[in-house]
């Protein structure tokens, strides 16, 4: 039987309502709100699925928000189809709630951290900005980089499509020059230039938090974002530490995946957005998303295990 990967998404995959109908369904996905509630002291999920999307895309709300919801849906999952992943993996956040998923580390802690990690990177005194670049190869825009100053590649997330992030000249720059060479850039909406080293800041003052919690083995296989490999547990603070300023390599992570025999890669949480990567990264593996009641009935023949 081929092997199956869950993945959890990241930051942009949020909106108002997401969870609401899986915690209708489950008493389990609930419970992942009611526990995170109760860490973070408020209400996960009235934001969650109320809103408003002002207040949700505060990213110190948006990452346990985003983590809570991936947690649901693997609850939901757990308890419809008895089904357990060969590895897991994570697109920048989501990597928090994959390693939950492993069960390195429980709800009530991963959701403090995402939530530290939401406060150092929104009190980052970086100014910067990030931007899509879309229609050319990942060495050309490599290239690009390394000629300019104070700008780099951020998100590998699927070829021909590399987010780069740096202050406004060094992106500016690269865009002007991605654009001559036919490429489509779109500007993102972010507060600074996330996974580049002026972000340094942020991950300095995440490392006590994380180093604070006891990472317990890992009971599934996790696929790190930050170094393309499969990782052990002694290795996760300082891959969580090293995910701020360093760039999020989800092609080759999904591509070593792939390599490994995965042949099903599972999307858990908010939207859709990891699976239509995962496709454009090999169109020969399956890719689905779950993020409601409905989405797993219609995954439920496919997925089920005997």
């Amino acid at each position: 039987m081929s092997k199956v990967a869950f993945c959890f998404p990241g930051q942009g995959s949020q909106r108002v309502g997401m969870g609401q109908a899986l915690a209708q369904a489950f008493p389990e996905s609930a419970a992942i709100y009611e526990e995170s509630s109760e860490r973070l002291g408020y209400d996960l999920a009235r934001m969650c699925f109320a809103g408003p999307l002002e207040e949700l895309s505060e990213t110190q709300n948006t990452q346990p928000a985003l983590v809570a919801t991936s947690l649901a849906a693997l609850r939901a999952v757990e308890s419809r189809l008895g089904l357990a992943p060969d590895v897991v993996v994570g697109h920048s956040v989501g990597e928090y709630a994959a390693i939950a998923a492993a069960d390195s580390v429980g709800v009530s802690d991963v959701i403090h951290l995402v939530r530290e990690r939401g406060l150092a990177m929104a009190e980052s005194r970086a100014e910067g900005v990030m931007a899509a670049v879309l229609g050319l190869p990942d060495a050309e825009i490599e290239r690009l980089c390394a000629e300019a100053q104070d700008v780099w590649p951020a998100n590998y997330n699927c070829p021909g499509q590399l987010v780069i992030s740096g202050r406004e000249s060094g992106v500016s720059a690269v865009s002007e020059q991605a654009r001559e060479l036919g490429a489509k850039v779109i500007r993102l909406r972010v507060s600074g230039a996330f996974h580049s080293p002026l972000v340094a800041d942020a991950a300095h003052r995440l490392e006590p938090a994380l180093r604070a919690v006891s990472f317990r083995e890992l009971g599934t296989r996790f696929m790190s974002t930050v170094s393309s490999k499969l990782e052990t547990v002694d290795r996760v603070p300082g891959l969580l530490v090293d995910q701020l300023t360093a760039p999020v390599r989800f092609t080759q992570a999904i591509q070593g995946l792939v390599a490994d025999g995965v042949r099903t890669f599972v999307e858990l949480g908010s939207g859709s957005v990891l699976a239509g990567l995962v496709r454009r990264i090999d169109d020969s593996v399956t890719a689905i998303a779950i993020s409601s009641p409905d989405d797993l009935t219609a995954a439920e023949g496919s997925l089920a295990r005997g």
